[in-house]
């Protein structure tokens, strides 16, 4: 008879609990949907210390809020982040809560470089491709072209980046940059001449055949003037251009055998 009060009282005790949080549970959850906690505002502002410049409040409106969902407590911050994040131009969100019924929304912008593709799409000076309004992005920069296989936007921007080291030397710059799939490199550039580099051999190939380039540049424009078209350093040993006089090949010491 002991043991059956014992497990009586136990069995009570816990019964008497699970009540207890239930009704705990049923007041929180009455609180917190009390129209106060209901989400009055959200305040956007800048990540950093540049203002934004292309994201606005009609924006915001068309493309984040309608996906916001929940109050101050239930709102799942991540999705919010995400929100955001779907809007044109935005590079990142932060989102917290302010207390008792706001939002704080950080926003930063990509900052774009150029072009990616033939599709439309933009890529950043991180080598970010997003996709935003073709006519804002030229008011903000003159647009490069950039352009390679899916997944090689960061190797060619840093390939971008050296060819303007190398092309500086005779005070020139790349316009366009295009890793085909075939693994191959070519630039245009700001005189209109386009450079073809083609396969990577090892870590000096392309910088050796720019080298090559830049000794015979100052020759080639003495003769050419602003004829020339394209160059094809492709050639181990010497060089092709095409001029609006015609085709010219250069070698260095021996007939070229083939490209590369």
């Amino acid at each position: 008879m002991w043991h059956d009060i014992r497990w009586m009282n136990i069995t009570a005790n816990a019964l008497f609990g699970m009540v207890l949080l239930a009704l705990m549970a049923s007041g929180v959850w009455w609180v917190i949907q009390r129209p106060m906690f209901t989400l009055a505002a959200i305040r956007v502002e800048a990540m950093h210390t540049e203002p934004l410049r292309h994201v606005d409040a009609l924006t915001i409106r068309n493309a984040a809020i309608p996906k916001i969902r929940g109050n101050f407590f239930t709102a799942n911050l991540d999705a919010v982040r995400a929100a955001f994040e779907s809007v044109p131009w935005v590079r990142r969100a932060s989102v917290q809560r302010e207390w008792p019924n706001k939002l704080t929304v950080r926003l930063e912008e990509h900052a774009v470089l150029g072009t990616w593709g033939e599709d439309g799409r933009l890529i950043s000076v991180r080598g970010d491709v997003f996709t935003a309004n073709l006519a804002e992005a030229e008011e903000d920069a003159e647009l490069i072209s950039l352009s390679g296989p899916d997944g090689s936007e960061k190797e060619v921007l840093a390939q971008y980046q050296l060819f303007q080291q190398w092309f500086s030397r005779i005070h020139l710059a790349p316009e366009a940059v295009r890793y085909s799939n075939r693994y191959a490199w070519s630039v245009r550039l700001n005189n209109g001449m386009q450079v073809e580099l083609g396969r990577v051999q090892d870590g000096t190939t392309l910088e050796s055949r720019v080298n090559q380039l830049m000794t015979v540049y100052p020759q080639l424009i003495a003769s050419l003037q602003d004829s020339i078209q394209s160059v094809d350093m492709r050639y181990p040993n010497g060089l092709a251009l095409k001029s609006s006089h015609g085709a010219i090949g250069l070698k260095k010491q021996t007939k070229a055998s083939g490209k590369t």
